[in-house]
């Protein structure tokens, strides 16, 4: 019985291997478009990953600048990052993405692509071009959405930055109106004079400038506004003899943490594909910022005696925000000095400016404004084709003119930045107005603003207002 099977068995094997056999040779595997399907997948769920991580950075800006104001702001503080996540988080799909990307003129992109129109999640190689070192505006491995959506976060923390300057006494429904027009006015041209292919400043048909992962369009874009806003603003009521300390250093550290963490995806993830580039990216994301947390530290200890919390997270702050326009640039010795120059300028950029009496709260211009001008500068000191052959070598490499293409970038985002944002805030400020009321102020933002306390009563620093008023 037993060997009736076993034969049974047999024949049936010969039976059907001859039909798998003829199956396999009709249809052989192809080896290059495995591959090709292997590399987009990895790339795609890089990049998805990659753009998560930038979302959360904008929660871990809300934590660090929240640390910052008194308690009775700390809501109002937070919502000015949170917020953004639902405005942006839409205009950029609506039209924000189509202004900044489509094909369009030196300044700014057509509107093709309004609400998402003809962007899919086909793999299109219309961004990248002929030039190889078009990568910075689209590598053609990963769906046209998953670009678009990591864009999209680098859209909404940016406006999030300029909240630091005018923390405190700006009203909600103004800075609404405000990051609604900023993003599409200033926001969206800036991003595609420098990324989209054909725009006036970036490597994919410009001037020639090196921005990596944002120096110029978040960092010097939000930086120059901020100090316009804090300027047009004005000071706080208690400004410059009654400010208090930071209300919660570990909300501080908990936000440089988060942003820490999340800037790997906004560098790394700044390669469009997971390979050498991004890893190199990375590597310096974290040289840079660990250099210059301990020259903030070392200059503290120095000049003042004690290193702080508030010190070490700043710095590192600082470092992330100047080696952003270098990331995938540079060597990791080069991403130690430029933290560490970086953060040495800041650091006296913020002395200087409590010096000359600018209510910038959170010192957003002193980081990120002076970070990014001080990072772009040194981007294109350090450059090297080396690590990035579709990039340019720097001053050290036998390229000293770059650093007026560099330069010449600069200049151009301070004058978009800078008048884009005055003539906003002059509109709003003609129709809504800009400020809440003294005494609301006083009140602090988080009653006024929201009708909500962020701590029980006996925890905060609420004052009582009836007397005076």
């Amino acid at each position: 019985m037993l060997k009736k099977v076993v034969m049974i068995g047999a024949i049936a094997l010969v039976l059907l291997a001859g039909p798998l056999i003829g199956n396999a040779l009709a249809a052989p595997i192809d080896v290059n478009t495995a591959i090709s399907n292997a590399q987009t997948a990895a790339d795609t769920a890089f990049m998805l990953i990659s753009a998560a991580l930038v979302l959360l950075m904008t929660p871990g800006l809300a934590f660090f600048y929240g640390g910052f104001v008194r308690s009775r702001n700390v809501l109002n503080t937070l919502m000015m990052s949170f917020v953004l996540m639902g405005i942006v988080g839409v205009t950029w799909i609506l039209w924000g993405y189509s202004l900044a990307f489509a094909p369009g003129n030196p300044f700014i992109g057509g509107l093709q692509w309004l609400g998402l129109n003809g962007v899919g999640t086909e793999i299109t190689d219309y961004l990248k071009g002929s030039n190889p070192a078009d990568f910075v505006s689209y590598a053609p491995t990963i769906p046209h959405l998953a670009f678009m959506i990591y864009q999209a976060m680098f859209a909404i923390i940016t406006p999030a930055l300029i909240s630091g300057a005018i923390a405190e006494r700006m009203s909600f429904t103004a800075y609404s109106l405000f990051v609604l027009l900023w993003s599409t006015f200033v926001y969206s041209p800036l991003a595609h004079m420098v990324w989209g292919k054909g725009g006036l400043i970036g490597l994919a048909g410009g001037l020639g400038a090196l921005d990596f992962a944002g120096g110029t369009v978040v960092h010097i874009s939000s930086g120059v506004s901020a100090l316009v806003a804090a300027i047009v603003l004005g000071p706080r009521k208690t400004f410059p003899d009654r400010l208090s300390p930071p209300h919660n250093v570990p909300f501080i550290l908990l936000g440089a943490g988060l942003l820490w963490f999340g800037w790997f995806g906004f560098n790394a993830g700044s390669a469009l594909a997971s390979g050498s580039l991004a890893t190199i990216a990375f590597v310096n994301t974290n040289t840079s910022a660990a250099a210059a947390a301990l020259t903030w530290l070392i200059l503290e200890k120095v000049l003042r005696g004690k290193p702080t919390a508030v010190g070490a997270a700043t710095g590192a702050v600082a470092g992330l925000v100047g080696i952003t326009p270098a990331a995938g640039f540079v060597t990791p010795v080069a991403a130690i000095l430029i933290g560490s120059i970086t953060t040495f300028v800041c650091f006296y950029a913020v002395s200087f400016k409590h010096k000359i009496q600018i209510d910038d709260a959170l010192d957003t211009y002193p980081v990120h404004g002076v970070g990014g001008t001080v990072g772009a500068i040194l981007t294109a000191v350090f450059a090297t084709t080396a690590v990035n052959s579709a990039g340019k070598n720097g001053l050290l490499y036998g390229n000293p003119g770059e650093l007026l293409v560099e330069l010449a970038a600069i200049a151009i985002a301070y004058v978009v930045a800078g008048v884009g944002t005055f003539v906003i805030l002059k509109l709003i400020d003609a129709t809504v107005g800009l400020r809440v009321k003294e005494v609301a102020e006083m009140q602090g933002m988080d009653i006024s603003e929201h009708g909500e306390e962020g701590y029980n009563e006996e925890f905060g620093d609420r004052i009582s207002v009836s007397n005076k008023y």
